[in-house]
């Protein structure tokens, strides 16, 4: 399964995605997350035009895929802000689109994709202004339950 939070910065996609990925490994997962920003760093990629983002998120896409046909669980944290990149990736299957977001302002607004799309169709949708990590994990896990790492659906 690859759980792919999307939303805009500072709306809380890293913090659950840390905190889905201790529940997943306390059960007995293989699980990596894997971070947008951690990646733009590793390829060296400071490119915030659509286009740079696009590679970003696309490097994320195929490095998740490559892990979960490896029998491991991936849960991964970007912006994404293109709806269309978002959902060609979900269409290959075993992605579960986990969009987040808030009202309140927290300090990363400067970074915000002002070209962002949410989601539309398909997808759980967290609204973390008032919810606590806990209850947004709960939400999560009963809107799409973890499959087995080996075994679950093709």
């Amino acid at each position: 399964m690859i759980y792919w939070f999307t939303g805009q910065p500072g709306s809380g996609k890293t913090t659950l995605a840390l905190a889905l990925k201790a529940v997943l490994q306390k059960a007995g997962h293989a699980v990596v997350h894997l971070d947008g920003e951690f990646l733009r760093g590793l390829m060296a990629n400071r490119d915030f035009s659509e286009a740079g983002r696009t590679r970003n998120v696309k490097a994320g896409q195929q490095l998740a895929a490559k892990l979960h046909v490896e029998g491991i669980v991936v849960v991964a944290s970007f912006v994404s802000p293109y709806r269309n990149l978002r959902e060609e990736f979900k269409a290959k299957g075993n992605v579960v689109e986990i969009y987040v977001h808030t009202s309140e302002l927290r300090g990363r607004e400067a970074h915000f994709a002002t070209d962002f799309e949410p989601p539309q169709k398909d997808f759980v949708d967290i609204d973390t202004t008032r919810a606590s990590v806990e209850a947004c994990l709960q939400q999560i896990l009963r809107a799409k339950p973890v499959f087995p790492v080996r075994g679950g659906p093709g």
